[in-house]
């Protein structure tokens, strides 16, 4: 049955056909309805994104499975081979996540989970992050199986459960339980990265190659327990304040990797101001100048991220009752640490700042730290490509201070890719986790025109 959003998506079209003359009826209401499909994590329910995605590969002849990890939590793949295995090179995955985080409808001018056009854009919950991509990449494969051209190499069209609450539902499941599906392969492209309008017709494409390192952490004070009307000298509780504020009061040491330096140094020509410019141009001398890394922190808090260790206090707990006094008290913190950081000696250096040998400490999640190589032949293809539709524009590595289910295949020794190949104002990327998500249908039709031509260059044979 059609759809009112779909509807109301092929009026447009027929009304105004000239504003979306670079995005076709099939991508958009494809898009339009994956994004209708609720999969809020929790509980995920990704089973329903999957079923979505098997129905478009029955209608074209693709072979595919599904498989859950958990009821409801359901992964999807579909493969195109390399014509000749015997001589096939390292294959590449496209990968997406069909989960999504909540949205408070009362604060978006459009439902949701609508897939509602307006004003040339398309609304809802995951337009960026990130069933847009995923989108993309199925119209682009889908693209390549239907050519029938012989492919150099394997391309993998994942979509998994889980990613927005780590993945252990979704990618870390499938690599533990049916690890033959990334045999031979050596490429993956996933979110993190892509094109920025930065604005005066300027543009720039940032491919992420690593991540800093989440660490999540709860630690717990113990103490005797008792009535609130009669306050003893130390508590779970006051232990515990005492631990916060040591932390609270630590500055991580400024430390410029390689990777960052890179990625400001290419950046900066897009700075708005000269002191800015020369700032990035050479961030490790800037960073020496007092007040710095200060200024950076209040007026570029992304930025300061990538230059330090840092740790968010985000939960702290203690008694149920305002008249008891609780025999433990736990505070749980997000660090973030720079990829090159051993997660094991940054919590030995915690336990030496709080100095507090009767706090126990429980590691919530933490992934191993990796870097991906920008010296490859993927790398290379869409610097390639890039050029062939946008002349001039740099195309620079990049580093996520957030964290994707990349850092999975990065442990395997895949060369993972965080990269979007949409252009997208750096004022639209609020709607990520945020309200109004949504995404350009001119810039989604773009976008797939420019990965299908990625995955030609990249799995075709090149004379």
């Amino acid at each position: 049955m059609e759809s009112k959003a779909l509807k109301a998506i092929t009026l447009y079209f027929a009304l105004f056909s000239p504003v979306f003359a670079s995005a076709s009826d099939e991508t958009v209401s494809r898009l339009s309805n994956y994004l209708q499909i609720e999969t809020v994590n929790p509980p995920g329910n990704e089973i329903r994104g999957a079923q979505f995605f098997a129905r478009i590969f029955e209608e074209a002849g693709i072979a595919y499975e599904i498989a859950e990890s958990a009821p409801g939590r359901g992964n999807i793949w579909a493969r195109l081979p390399a014509a000749d295995p015997t001589t096939a090179e390292p294959g590449i995955i496209l990968l997406h996540h069909i989960d999504v985080v909540s949205a408070s409808a009362g604060h978006w001018d459009l439902p949701p989970f609508s897939g509602d056009i307006k004003d040339g854009f398309l609304y809802g919950r995951g337009a960026l992050d990130t069933k847009g991509l995923g989108i993309i990449q199925l119209q682009a494969f889908l693209a390549l199986a239907a050519s029938g051209k012989p492919l150099t190499r394997d391309v993998l069209f994942l979509a998994t459960a889980d990613e927005e609450s780590g993945g252990a539902f979704g990618a870390g499941w499938l690599i533990k339980e049916r690890p033959e599906l990334f045999e031979g392969m050596g490429f993956l492209i996933n979110e993190g990265g892509g094109g920025q309008e930065l604005g005066n017709d300027k543009r720039m494409v940032s491919v992420e190659v690593t991540q800093k390192v989440p660490l999540w952490l709860r630690l717990t004070a113990s103490g005797q327990p008792g009535h609130g009307s009669m306050p003893q000298p130390e508590t779970a509780v006051t232990r515990l304040v005492r631990v916060a504020e040591r932390i609270v009061s630590t500055e991580f040491p400024v430390r410029i990797i390689e990777p960052v330096a890179v990625m400001l140094s290419g950046t900066a020509q897009y700075r708005s101001s000269p002191e800015e410019r020369e700032a990035m141009s050479d961030i490790g001398a800037a960073v020496k100048n007092p007040g710095f890394v200060e200024t950076l922190q209040a007026n570029d808090p992304a930025t300061h991220a990538l230059l330090r260790n840092t740790c968010s206090m985000t939960r702290l707990s203690a008694s149920d009752k305002i008249n008891v006094v609780p025999p433990e008290a736990h505070l749980e913190l997000d660090c973030r640490l720079l990829p090159d950081q051993s997660p094991a000696e940054f919590i030995d250096s915690l336990k030496q700042i709080i100095d507090d040998p009767t706090i126990r400490f429980e590691t919530l999640l933490s992934f191993t730290p990796a870097v991906s190589s920008s010296d490859t032949e993927l790398f290379a293809a869409i610097d390639t490509v890039t050029q062939q539709h946008y002349p001039g524009t740099p195309v620079v590595p990049g580093v996520l201070g957030g964290f994707t289910d990349s850092h999975f295949f990065r442990e395997l020794g895949i060369v993972s890719y965080g990269y979007s190949p949409t252009f997208v104002p750096i004022s639209e990327m609020r709607g990520i986790h945020g309200n109004n998500e949504r995404i350009s249908v001119e810039a989604l039709g773009a976008a797939v025109v420019l990965m299908t031509d990625l995955l030609e260059l990249f799995t075709l044979p090149q004379e």
